[in-house]
């Protein structure tokens, strides 16, 4: 049977993301329990009940244990860490705080980007969000492209201000159902941001710590182009986050977010799928003419081996919704385009990780345990007659 000391080093290789620590130095291994069938037991300590990275840890703990010789299976469980484990851990840090888990209620993580500008990824996210909100979904946007921010017009927000609760923490705009956070609602409407990264890194960190998200099943992170300072920092801040990646159909958009994609494999985000916008242009009259080629999509989503979520055409309405501030799948669902976007959003929630529900581990009694020569009873014992 392996031995415990054994498993425990192999959790040495669990990070933890965000005190960059593995969890066997930070003290949240909590217990390792073997069997002779080959299935081992581990409880992991997190420092919140609804922890947002809890799936970053089940991922990587299972992956570390399961590749040791002689595990059959592993089961990975969680319990809490109390205010004096709490208070040893800050010690042990030299921190004041440990991280209070603002994206605890949040179900998934969706960033989307393209890799370069000018493909309608912003137009798409807008859209996207509020397709998932008419699906019954709880649904929040960050606009991360702090360069060139557009999502609070195409929600009609401007540049308010939003409001900070008695908690101290950032409370988002909400338009159409969407919880919105922009850098745009902090400047003068329309003004240019001339930062460097680490001034990015900070509010990106804020917008994703300080603001008070809530209960969310989807939060979408609209991503500005390239795959630099900002994607890096979003892939350390959210390590449980999947990426999709918007494309044209022509191949130059394609090569591009082929890069993307590079990049998403790079900080281990995993891509949720591809989607090909601007997939031909329809006229008013119902007529269609493929501007941009056709394919390209496809053709990235078959390299990549993930699903193509959909082809969202160009049409007027789409664009004229977006510059009133109001997302075309609410004005006009049945527009070719909006169809399309509420054919992503049906890919991405069927897409989308279903957490099955852990059943707790119940200790018999002392003197109700069997005896050691007694077979351990498997399923429902009836009482006998």
């Amino acid at each position: 049977m392996i031995g415990k000391d054994q498993i425990r080093a192999a959790l040495e290789a669990v990070i933890d993301p965000e005190l960059h620590r593995s969890i066997v130095e930070l003290d949240m291994v909590r217990s390792i329990e073997t069997s002779a069938n080959g299935v081992v037991d581990v409880t992991v300590s997190l420092t919140t009940p609804g922890c947002p990275i809890k799936g970053h840890f089940q991922n990587a703990v299972s992956a570390a244990v399961s590749g040791l010789e002689g595990v059959a299976h592993v089961n990975v469980y969680f319990d809490v860490l109390d205010d004096r484990q709490k208070a040893a851990l800050q010690q042990k840090l030299g921190r004041a705080s440990l991280p209070a888990g603002s994206l605890a209620q949040v179900a998934n993580v969706l960033c989307v980007g393209s890799g370069k500008g000018g493909v309608g990824k912003s137009t798409l996210t807008a859209n996207l969000a509020a397709a998932l909100v008419g699906e019954g979904k709880h649904v929040g946007v960050l606009d991360a492209d702090v360069w060139g921010y557009s999502i609070p017009r195409m929600y009609g927000l401007g540049s308010t201000r939003p409001p900070v609760s008695p908690q101290r923490k950032i409370i988002p705009l909400e338009a159409h159902g969407v919880k919105v956070m922009s850098i745009g609602f902090f400047v003068e409407e329309d003004a240019a941001v001339v930062w460097r990264g680490p001034m990015l890194h900070k509010a990106l960190t804020q917008f994703l710590q300080d603001v008070d998200w809530g209960a969310l099943d989807y939060l979408l992170v609209d991503l500005p182009p390239g795959t630099g300072d900002v994607s890096m920092t979003l892939a350390q801040l959210l390590p449980q986050a999947r990426f999709l990646i918007v494309t044209t159909p022509q191949p130059t958009a394609q090569k591009v977010a082929r890069r993307a994609a590079q990049m998403a494999d790079k900080v281990s985000l995993e891509i949720a799928g591809v989607v090909e916008n601007m997939s031909g242009f329809i006229t008013p009259s119902g007529e269609r003419f493929a501007i941009f080629g056709e394919g390209g999509g496809q053709e990235l989503a078959d390299e990549l081996d993930v699903p193509m979520l959909g082809r969202v055409p160009l049409t007027m309405p789409l664009r004229e919704q977006s510059d009133e501030g109001l997302p075309l799948v609410i004005e006009d669902p049945q527009d070719p385009a909006a169809q399309a976007i509420h054919q992503v959003a049906r890919g991405v929630m069927a897409s989308s990780p279903v957490e099955l529900p852990v059943l707790p581990l119940v200790e018999l009694a002392a003197e109700a345990a069997p005896s050691a020569a007694s077979p351990k009873p498997v399923g429902m014992s009836l009482p006998m007659a």
